[in-house]
């Protein structure tokens, strides 16, 4: 029979680090039944029978966020037959609160105190045997990071889980609640498991009423409210505190007899880098030069010459030479030469050429640009420095009506949008998680970074300003969204609180870096071979045959279905300056998969002129620079791109987020409009000042907008604009 060991632990203590070293390559990602929380769950290396189950990273068992109960409801109703609680030896108060009701559902718990090297090294001296003692159970130092101490861990771990034992419970609350805590426990007595009957009645106690609806019905109908008042009335505080309070004085207890902190009581070094990292004053200017950094690096400097090498010599057309030993013809030119090997016909051999070589070949030549991208994001991330970053946007976000939380999900939102609104879970209220599901897409997620790199190489000479401007107005279109929408009665009401714990400052494995960058790059790589894949092949069909199906020459797309089709559209699109059916076809593609735009370029053109792009060097990049004319018409495309509707995927998450189709609907309609605004006025506005438009209705237009968004933004807020409960139903329904 399978032996389950359960990892409960704060965030940030180190419990995914733990876990890969646990299971390696024996682990499987999904999400918890019922819910987009992550589950991770791997068979412990060397024991096909012992299963590692990581819980979400929480701060109490009380159901205050969705990883909360999902952690919870786990431990009770799976009931794996040992806990390892992952404690952040430098952060003992903090986390011991866990570990003391862990401790009250009668599963063995083993200890392990991670980041000890950190505590040896701060001068402090944490006595493991006095913390076992006091606590009740077996307590390991390890160090996560540098492997050290797993393997006493686990053995310890697994004799645990294999005694069966119930453990005992060495805290005790004060007389009175003790006493409480008893007739509780008396009147449910029978009713629910043994061992979990104190865990039971303390939460009764607190007035869990999460935990009340999990109880049987006999139990749950338990009356328990003159037990507490009466409690209450003694202590002169409500009973969630008074539990709170009681948990505190017993951590204090074993903080003074365990742990003696002889380091030097000054600031820390995290400390020092956070005076500047986190200075009111320098933060945000901080935060913006290292992303002009990152985006420099990726796409104007050693990503573009990675990029360069690919789209040119892998995806080019010349043979190259392979370190001047021998020359290898280019992808293009091997496959031509088979297929021609092999008397293929022209329109297979337009298919595969020019539909899906062209088209990949597009989309792949901007995978080292995204690697690079990765890499350094999975640092920032590593180190701590992006915990910060949501500190930091906090005091932002709150200004303009979201909390600190909501940028979390855009966090995860730069690798992908579809993790990034499944992410809006962490924020409790509703009217701010629905603003956060819809604004979260606006940051450049990794299948935009194509798009960027593209028009930045063909219009702006790869500079690194380009996507720099692009993940800023990303969040430009978030912070707008709050201030416009936080003015109606449908997202009226105070943020969310904000409450964080900031990792110490550490560099990261380079292990780690790697697989996060790995598993990014793979997640992309396996969409061009699925999704992309069957669209440039749309895109192929639908450019090269018209409505008679007639196979149609490389210089006669216009004639196509594909070009009907964009035609039809290029009147809503002339205003933004890219009104032509090849430009509009492409943005249409994007709402597939973002990284169509540039497939779709690759596969419309790629056979025109290939002979002259090949001696220049810049294949697709030329006929990109002369299609659009100038970077104002560019850019008013890439803003378009960048800030409309969703892929197909990110837009089926925000249906499953929101549970409505007209909130969704209501998100996907604002995203949209707000594109074409932004994209309108660059053009118009821009282009006038560029010399590139003349003054003429959509010029009107476009200040109009302006004028109506400063509007939007400088009107006062009214508190008498939050909904009452009453307006609030009447909001649900009419949207129901």
């Amino acid at each position: 029979m399978a032996v389950t060991i359960a990892l409960a632990g704060n965030p940030n203590a180190g419990k995914t680090t733990l876990f890969n070293q646990l299971t390696g390559s024996n682990q499987y990602v999904g999400n918890w039944p019922g819910v987009t929380v992550e589950k991770k769950e791997g068979k412990l290396k060397g024991h096909k029978d012992i299963v590692i189950a990581d819980l979400p990273g929480i701060y109490s068992l009380s159901p205050y966020t969705l990883e909360e109960v999902v952690a919870r409801n786990y431990l009770i109703n799976n009931r794996p037959n040992a806990i390892l609680n992952i404690v952040d030896g430098t952060n003992l108060e903090r986390n011991l609160y866990l570990s003391t009701q862990l401790k009250e559902l009668g599963v063995p718990v083993i200890m392990a105190i991670n980041m000890m090297d950190v505590v040896t090294k701060n001068g402090d001296v944490l006595n493991l045997e006095a913390l076992g003692k006091a606590m009740g159970c077996k307590v390991i130092s390890i160090s996560a990071l540098r492997n050290q101490g797993i393997d006493e861990l686990i053995s310890v771990a697994v004799a645990e889980a294999n005694s069966g034992a119930v453990p005992a419970i060495e805290h005790r609350f004060s007389e009175n609640v003790e006493k409480a805590l008893s007739e509780i426990q008396s009147k449910i007595s029978g009713e629910v498991p043994e061992a979990l009957a104190r865990f039971f009645a303390i939460k009764l106690f607190e007035r869990d009423d999460k935990i009340r609806n999990e109880l049987p019905e006999k139990a749950k109908n338990v009356d328990v409210e003159s037990i507490i008042s009466g409690i209450e009335k003694e202590e002169d505080d409500d009973a969630e505190s008074i539990i709170t309070n009681e948990r505190y004085k017993y951590i204090q207890s074993i903080i003074s007899s365990a742990y003696e902190k002889r380091g030097k009581t000054g600031l820390t070094t995290s400390d020092k880098i956070d005076s500047i990292v986190t200075n009111r004053f320098i933060a945000l200017p901080l935060f913006a030069l290292i992303m002009f950094a990152v985006y420099y690096i990726s796409i104007s400097t050693v990503g573009t010459k990675m990029t360069d090498w690919v789209n040119d010599v892998l995806f080019g057309s010349d043979p190259w030479s392979f370190f001047g030993l021998v020359d290898l013809p280019s992808i293009p030119g091997a496959v031509t030469s088979l297929l021609e090997s092999m008397n293929v016909n022209e329109a297979l051999q337009g298919l595969v050429i020019d539909g899906i070589v062209a088209g990949l070949g597009a989309v792949l030549g901007f995978l080292p640009q995204m690697l690079t991208f990765f890499l350094f994001l999975a640092f920032l991330e590593g180190c701590g420095y992006m915990a910060r970053v949501a500190f930091i946007m906090d005091r932002v976000f709150r200004k303009f009506g979201l909390s600190g939380k909501s940028f979390i999900p855009m966090l995860i939102g730069t690798g992908c949008g579809v993790p990034g609104v499944m992410g809006s879970r962490t924020v409790e209220n509703e009217r701010d998680r629905r603003m956060t599901i819809m604004t979260t897409t606006f940051i450049p997620c990794s299948a935009k970074l194509p798009v960027i790199g593209l028009l930045a190489g063909a219009l702006f000479n790869n500079s690194a300003w380009v996507g720099w401007s692009a993940y800023f107005l990303g969040v430009c279109a978030i912070v707008f969204s709050g201030i416009v929408l936080k003015k109606t009665k449908m997202f009226a009401g105070q943020p969310a609180p904000f409450v964080m714990e900031l990792p110490a400052y550490h560099l990261p494995r380079p292990i780690d870096i790697l697989k996060s960058m790995a598993e990014r790059g793979m997640s992309f790589v396996k969409k061009a071979g699925t999704v992309i894949l069957l669209a440039t092949i749309l895109v192929w069909f639908l450019s090269r045959f018209n409505f008679q199906m007639q196979y149609l020459p490389e210089d006669d797309m216009d004639t196509s279905i594909l070009a009907a089709f964009g035609n039809a559209f290029t009147w809503l699109f002339a205003p933004l300056g890219w009104g032509k059916w090849k430009a509009v076809v492409a943005a249409l593609t994007g709402l597939i998969a973002k990284e169509n735009v540039v497939g779709t370029f690759g596969t419309l053109f790629h056979y025109q002129g290939a002979e002259e792009l090949a001696e220049s060097g810049d294949q697709i990049w030329a006929q990109v620079r002369e299609y659009f004319g100038n970077g104002i018409a560019g850019y008013s495309f890439l803003a378009f791109n960048l800030l409309c509707a969703p892929c197909f995927a990110a837009i089926g998450a925000i249906k499953r987020e929101m549970n409505n189709g007209r909130w969704t609907m209501f998100a996907i309609g604002w995203e949209c409009f707000l594109a074409y605004c932004v994209s309108l006025v660059i053009y118009q506005i821009g282009g006038l000042i560029a010399g590139v438009v003349s003054f003429n209705f959509f010029t009107i237009v476009a200040i109009a907008l302006i004028l109506i968004g400063i509007w939007g933004l400088f009107r006062p807020y009214k508190e008498a604009d939050t909904l009452s409960e009453k307006e609030e139903r009447a909001v649900e329904r009419a949207m129901a």
